[in-house]
């Protein structure tokens, strides 16, 4: 039979379960919401081009950026199946000016953040978009939540992990213990165990970023640029210019296939456009567990203890060698 030796995201959660003596059952809990709102979700991206779910709202979002309809439709969508599970307390997402705290949850140890639809510039064009999302532990679950407790270290978070709707979809996890891939089979319906134990290669050769704006970065990252497209046989330059403009597509690859990812402060915004709490701090501690790194040009990504729940970073992630390179050249030239 085709499902001998067939692991699903359910069985390995409820074996990594059996590990840990005081296990309540909660992950398994938030784990299934998530996967639900994720099949929901990858089932409009599907039929997208067919119903009119493409295109622009019309509407901003907290940051200031134009909503793509999907962008509202995703994000209802995990705030409900959230809200529905029984064990978040709170949701921080990317399109919601303020936390949504979930009535007759107060005291629910954990609370999630999520970029419900990362990448939705590209959804008219048909490229590679996905969810990213954490999950947090509570300070203190004896007193109503506020908008403080979600106010955490990336170091803390319990989970991350990411949805990419693209020619499959998939599901990267960690939960401080390895990285591991899940397909969905379209026929079962169920993420099925298919990357275990995912490991970055150290080095690699392919960097990702939009060097439409060198001139607006730093000039250490203009070197850095400069040095991985000069041609040198003993390091294998020049290296392969990747750039899909989706952080999680460009992460996901680099994390396959051993790269770098580079989103710089410039002049302009200093700190980046990248979202601390429900992007940066995902793929940090992702690629971190699969033995990669993850800096912000000043300190570790994990370490930044963030003051507003939309705080933005500067993002050096991939390979931890090429990382360390393009931290040499950051501090070289500043």
């Amino acid at each position: 039979m085709a499902l001998k030796g067939l692991v699903t995201l359910e069985q390995f959660i409820v074996d990594q379960q059996a590990l840990y003596k005081n296990a309540t059952g909660a992950f398994s809990k938030m784990f299934r919401a998530l996967e639900l709102g994720a099949k929901m979700v990858n089932r409009d991206v599907r039929k997208a081009g067919l119903v009119d779910i493409l295109g622009d709202m019309g509407s901003m979002n907290v940051q200031g950026e134009y909503q793509k309809k999907l962008d509202v439709v995703a994000d209802t969508t995990f705030i409900e199946v959230l809200s529905r599970c029984g064990e978040v307390c709170a949701v921080i997402s990317e399109e919601q000016d303020h936390a949504i705290f979930i009535e007759g949850c107060e005291n629910k140890e954990y609370y999630v953040a999520i970029d419900p639809l990362d990448g939705s510039s590209n959804i008219d064009v048909n490229a590679s978009i996905g969810t990213i999302f954490s999950i947090y532990r509570r300070k203190d679950s004896n007193y109503s939540p506020k908008t403080e407790d979600c106010l955490q270290r990336g170091s803390e978070q319990v989970a991350a992990g990411y949805f990419l709707y693209g020619t499959s979809t998939m599901l990267i996890y960690t939960t401080g213990n390895g990285v591991n891939g899940f397909t969905l089979d379209d026929t079962l319906q169920e993420f099925c165990l298919s990357h275990e134990n995912i490991r970055i290669p150290e080095g690699g050769a392919i960097f990702s970023l939009n060097e439409g704006n060198t001139s607006d970065f730093p000039e250490g990252v203009r070197q850095y640029i400069t040095w991985c497209k000069e041609k040198d046989k003993a390091t294998g330059r020049p290296y392969a210019a990747r750039y899909i403009g989706s952080l999680i597509a460009d992460v996901h690859r680099n994390l396959l296939r051993g790269g770098i990812f580079i989103y710089p402060g410039t002049e302009k915004k200093p700190n980046g456009k990248l979202r601390l709490i429900y992007e940066c701090n995902t793929m940090a501690f992702i690629v971190e567990q699969a033995g990669g790194m993850a800096h912000s040009g000043r300190e570790r990504i994990l370490d930044i203890l963030p003051t507003d729940l939309h705080q933005r970073s500067p993002l050096f992630i991939g390979s931890a060698d090429m990382v360390n390179h393009a931290l040499e050249y950051l501090n070289r030239y500043s």
